[in-house]
Formats: C-alpha cells, structure tokens, sequence
C-alpha cells in the first residue's frame, strides 16, 4: 500500500493545516476581499442566537452586553455558490526543493484549506475530489458544521498516486460535472506537468451551466525558474526515467515549454470565461488566495 501524503511529504512551515487555513481565511476578512462566490462579497448580514459548535471568533461581544444574550455576526452573499475543489495528488505534487516552505501538495492543500473555510464561513456547500491518487475519497458538496473539518482530514490523509491518463482525468471530471451545480465555482489545483494533452480542453469543458473555472498552477520555485548552471540529473516523479542534461543550455527551452503549457491552459480557460493563476510555494498563501478570488469577481463583470 502507497503511505499517506503526510507521512513522506514535506508539511514544513504550512502546519498545522486548521490553523494555518483559518489565519488566510481572517487575512482575507480583514482586507475585505471577496468569497470565493461569484458576483458576491462576503458582507456583515446581521446577528443571530449563538448555537454550540459556531465559531466563537464570531461571538458579538456588543450584542452581549446590551441584550444579555450570546449572539453571533453572520455573513452573506445574494446566492449560494457550491465550491469544488479538484486537488491533483499525483507524485509530482509531493516534490519539495530546498528552497521551499514545503512540498506543492501541502501549498495546494492549505490553498484548498482556506477557500474552503472562506466559502463555508457564508453557508456556501464545499465538496473535494482528485486526480491521480486513486485511493483517495472524494467529499461531495456540504455546507454542515463538521465540513471543514472533514475536509481537512481528507486533505492531510491523501495518497499520493501514478498522474490520472485521459480515462482516469475523464471520470473524475465526469463526477465533478455530476455534482458541481449550475453557477458552481470550479478550482484545480495542480502543477500541470503530468497531465493528459487533452487536461486543458477537457477541464474547460466543465464552464457549462454557467460555472465558474479558475486553475491554480502550483510549482516549487526551482521548476518555475530553473535556476541550475551546471550539468544536472533529473528524475521523474512519474517513472523512472532519468534525464541528463547542462542547466544552463537547457534552461531557456525548458522555461518556454513551461510557458507554452501555462498559454495553452489559458486559451481554453479564458474563451468559456475560466482563469489560470499561477503560483510558486514560496509566496504568500494570503495573496494567492486573494488572486483566486480577483479571478473569480473578474468572471462576474
């Protein structure tokens, strides 16, 4: 049996992954950006009676006072927005450079994490599925009390597999259509380097029933930069095949590949109103999340 993610990836600095993701989700609160719903912010909705489980943050202490009851804030938006959450849990994901915080797949899960808690905070449904990873369990839309927490717990015990072909990429997209309502938000995460040819044209496919798509390229920064001027070997996470090569005459076409591979994402996404943001495990998770947001409201103009 293949370990769990957690066990043999690096977590570094991006645990523990509750915590982490609740400090984004109150970063982007306190910036007054949006939820991940489009066409809608996150805006005070009046107070209601607090119920055991609700999240204490949001105890009115005002409210208290002057009606001598526990009362908390509520958010909201004009409709509700399930969010999907695809994570790509194949081992490319589980590479870590020296340079980084930590490996792709603990950034893209903290990614995960937070726009989750911020979808979830204003009774927005949140399911979560996968490519590669096969035995991974999939979370169908939720707006409950325990979501969050059951998320997080799927997101900490993925295992990492072999990266989907075409027929595995089609039946997890065929279950994200099944439960991705009309107006549904869409958000891949995933490096894009060991994906199917058809990923892109196949994932932008899902933009019908007015649905909104944005795919977060995820790299460590050593893959976004190349940064090696002398003869290097590489290994792929995918097989066993071993590439030697000179760092620095290979950077340039290594680079424009990686390049061609983020333009192709973007002319399918962008035509069916969709967005690619990319991003390198080294930034801020606060500011990436805040850009996923940007793409979303600029779906919605």
């Amino acid at each position: 049996m293949t370990k769990a993610l957690k066990s043999q990836l690096d977590w570094g600095s991006l645990v523990p992954l509750r915590l982490k993701a609740q400090t984004i989700a109150e970063g982007i609160w306190a910036g007054s950006h949006r939820s991940p719903r489009r066409g809608s912010g996150i805006e005070f909705g009046g107070h209601r009676d607090y119920v055991p489980g609700d999240d204490l943050r949001w105890l009115d202490r005002h409210a208290l006072m002057r009606h001598g009851k526990l009362m908390v804030r509520q958010f909201e938006t004009e409709t509700d927005r399930t969010l999907v959450l695809l994570l790509d849990a194949s081992r490319s994901m589980a590479y870590a450079s020296k340079r980084a915080p930590a490996a792709k797949f603990a950034f893209a899960a903290l990614l995960a994490a937070a726009l989750s808690k911020l979808a979830l905070a204003g009774g927005d449904p949140v399911g979560l599925d996968w490519l590669g990873g096969d035995e991974n369990r999939p979370q169908k839309p939720s707006a409950g009390r325990d979501t969050f927490d059951r998320l997080v717990d799927l997101l900490e015990a993925a295992s990492p597999g072999a990266a989907p072909d075409e027929a595995t990429l089609g039946r997890a997209l065929a279950r994200i259509a099944r439960v991705a309502t009309r107006g549904a938000v869409i958000v891949l995460l995933s490096d894009l380097l060991d994906l199917p040819e058809t990923a892109a044209e196949a994932f932008s496919a899902l933009a019908t029933h007015d649905r909104t798509l944005v795919a977060v390229r995820v790299l460590d920064p050593v893959e976004a930069e190349f940064p090696f001027d002398e003869p290097v070997r590489l290994r792929s996470a995918e097989s066993s095949a071993v590439v030697e090569t000179d760092g620095q005459s290979a950077r340039q076409g290594y680079l424009e590949a990686l390049e061609a591979l983020a333009l192709r994402w973007q002319e399918h996404l962008v035509p069916r109103g969709g967005r690619l943001v990319r991003a390198t495990t080294t930034e801020d998770p606060i500011a990436v999340v805040r850009e996923v947001l940007l793409a979303l409201e600029s779906r919605s103009t």
